[in-house]
């Protein structure tokens, strides 16, 4: 009897707070780290498409994603589809993407990437000194670091996935 009463009550506590619980829920994405305590991200500049410097501070309160490609990185070209949905979807209002190039590539070639996968919902940025791969200790492309809105790391994939997945999206939406 008291068994059933404990499970009644986690039913109960399950069913009263479905953002926590799910929020916390592991997905079933082989390459997603999610991190139990998230780390601090601090000092974080690239360059834009203008060659304008860009600060992760212009994006402070928003859910941030940031993808790091290359054009002649496969799997990045086969994600960059997906990213681009997961820009422009209803259900999050408050999402930045911010896919940084790390290739050492001109900004000719970036524009020829993006205009032959039909990206339309994304913008170009650099990181041509590499610094910033390094300072987020990147061990292949494509990397994505997920920040909060209070600019902490909570998660990061490392490879491909298709951001367009319902449970991801779901996942995700509960940080926006």
């Amino acid at each position: 009897m008291r068994l059933l009463s404990l499970k009644l009550f986690l039913l109960f506590i399950y069913l009263l707070f479905p953002p926590i619980t799910s929020a916390e829920q592991k997905l079933d994405i082989k390459n997603l780290k999610i991190h139990k305590d998230p780390k601090k991200v601090i000092d974080i500049v690239f360059r834009n498409h203008e060659d304008l410097t860009v600060s992760l501070e212009d994006f402070k309160d928003k859910l941030v994603v940031i993808n790091f490609w290359a054009t002649w990185c496969a799997p990045c070209r086969e994600e960059m589809p997906s990213l681009d949905l997961l820009q422009s979807n209803k259900k999050m209002k408050n999402l930045i993407i911010l896919p940084i190039n790390v290739g050492k590539e001109n900004v000719d070639k970036a524009k020829k990437f993006f205009k032959d996968l039909k990206i339309k919902n994304l913008k170009i940025y650099y990181d041509d000194s590499v610094k910033l791969a390094n300072n987020f200790s990147l061990i292949g492309l494509p990397t994505t670091i997920l920040i909060n809105k209070n600019g902490k790391e909570f998660a990061r994939i490392l490879g491909s996935i298709d951001f367009e997945d319902k449970d991801f999206i779901e996942w995700l939406s509960n940080y926006d």
